[in-house]
């Protein structure tokens, strides 16, 4: 199985930081059973044009069946991973983005100003995840079960 996580943040791909995200997102999945998984790592700045780009090559071309992404969808100028996802979709599924703004709202109530969103392209899912691998545990487990379901549907 061919997995994607792209960690989208300006400053770990300059190096000033170290990507704790990514690691996070393969630990939660090897932990809810995925295995013998292809994975294809990026870290990268949140450049909208660079990560539309990168999804449809991943989805296009490596076939991946399913693309995480770490960062980039709060209110900043620089946040711009909801906007280069939808551009690349065929179908959007916002269920994916409320139920984990509602999942992290009792905790911080800023979770509203994310615009985490999923969808499909062909047979892809695409799914954006918040940027603090505290939010990513506590949001990806609770999505397994719906993330495991839309890949089959899209495998058929």
């Amino acid at each position: 199985m061919k997995i994607a996580r792209l960690t989208l943040s300006d400053r770990a791909s300059a190096g000033i930081y170290e990507d704790l995200s990514g690691p996070e997102i393969e630990r939660i999945l090897t932990e809810a059973g995925f295995t013998d998984i292809d994975w294809h790592r990026h870290v990268m700045p949140d450049d909208r044009a660079e990560i539309e780009t990168l999804l449809r090559s991943l989805c296009d071309q490596e076939k991946c069946q399913l693309i995480l992404t770490t960062g980039g969808t709060g209110p900043s100028a620089r946040d711009n991973t909801p906007e280069a996802t939808r551009a690349v979709l065929d179908r959007e599924l916002p269920g994916f983005g409320e139920a984990m703004r509602m999942r992290s709202f009792d905790k911080v109530p800023t979770a509203i100003l994310s615009r985490s969103t999923a969808g499909t392209r062909g047979q892809s899912l695409i799914l954006n995840l918040p940027g603090n691998p505290k939010a990513i545990g506590e949001c990806l487990p609770m999505l397994i079960p719906a993330i495991k379901e839309a890949m089959r549907h899209l495998g058929e």
